[in-house]
């Protein structure tokens, strides 16, 4: 038995544990552990105070602190809820959906045969998401895989729900997401990570040129998908979701990539507004820069 499985049987052991606790204590366990990183101020914390600095430049400094403490807060739950949504069978989850706005969008697209693209940002809670989906109809979802071998089982482990297919983010993959959507079937992408250089577009993110993924956009144009933005809300006060399906611009499918990503960056935009707290912004969107142009620090 390699290094990489026995890592990887070890994590898996200690994320089933902290996975069985009550929903209600993870949330406070979430809670309490995204208040330490913004005391400590780690990385994270550093991360999203700059991201929100950059996207609200207008926001009075006391709302955009109260949103970056609200931020690692929602941020610290949606990792200790995912320790249970990766351990334990999907059919236990999907009674955590107490609203579904938007549905007979996604009712309207799979009936009509012509495939759907689900784009997915990291708005609230997108492993809860997938699994919703995969309970409509088989899914197909995009992740790009991680360096160590170990934290790729991981993964492949924790998402392995019944109805989920990983598809990994190379040439090969996106083949296989062509025959997908062709064949009429449903595939899910986080839109909003950033691709390597050449991979993708520039195109503005809240007003920032931010390099954008391409291949959302192809795969909408090539195949005819239907193209819907999706999310689960996490409520408060509960252990409950709301999910979110709302209709993309079809400016989305245009063959310019420099509309398609501008209207795919508008749309993610749009659904961050409606609940700006659970948006990831401790990732760090904004280190590749068009040619010539600043850095943007982060530290």
């Amino acid at each position: 038995m390699s290094g990489s499985v026995i890592k990887a049987r070890v994590v898996w052991a200690l994320v089933w544990l902290a996975g069985g606790l009550p929903m209600r204590w993870q949330r406070g366990l979430g809670g309490a552990l995204g208040r330490l990183v913004g005391l400590l101020g780690l990385r994270e914390a550093r991360v999203a105070r700059r991201n929100l600095e950059l996207c609200f430049p207008q926001m009075e400094l006391a709302q955009r602190q109260a949103l970056w403490r609200q931020n690692l807060v929602e941020t610290g739950r949606t990792l200790t809820e995912t320790l249970r949504l990766w351990t334990r069978p999907s059919t236990r989850h999907l009674g955590l959906v107490r609203e579904v706005v938007g549905g007979e969008l996604l009712d309207a697209a799979l009936a009509s045969g012509n495939g759907t693209l689900i784009a997915a940002p990291h708005l609230g809670n997108w492993e809860l998401l997938n699994q919703w989906l995969a309970s409509r109809s088989p899914l197909a979802i995009v992740y790009r895989p991680p360096r160590a071998d170990w934290a790729d089982a991981l993964i492949r482990r924790a998402r392995g729900q019944p109805g989920v297919t990983q598809v990994r983010a190379e040439a090969s993959g996106v083949r296989t997401l062509f025959r997908i959507l062709k064949e009429g079937g449903m595939v899910g992408i986080l839109p909003d990570q950033q691709p390597k250089r050449g991979d993708g577009e520039f195109a503005p993110f809240f007003g920032i040129p931010a390099l954008t993924m391409t291949l959302l956009p192809r795969l909408a144009q090539r195949t005819g998908a239907t193209v819907l933005m999706a999310f689960a809300e996490r409520l408060p006060d509960a252990d409950g979701f709301r999910i979110r399906i709302l209709p993309a611009s079809a400016a989305l499918s245009d063959a310019d990539p420099a509309i398609a990503t501008a209207a795919l960056n508008a749309a993610v935009e749009s659904c961050i507004a409606l609940v700006p707290a659970q948006y990831q912004w401790s990732y760090k969107r904004f280190t590749i820069r068009p040619e010539n142009a600043e850095p943007i620090r982060y530290d």
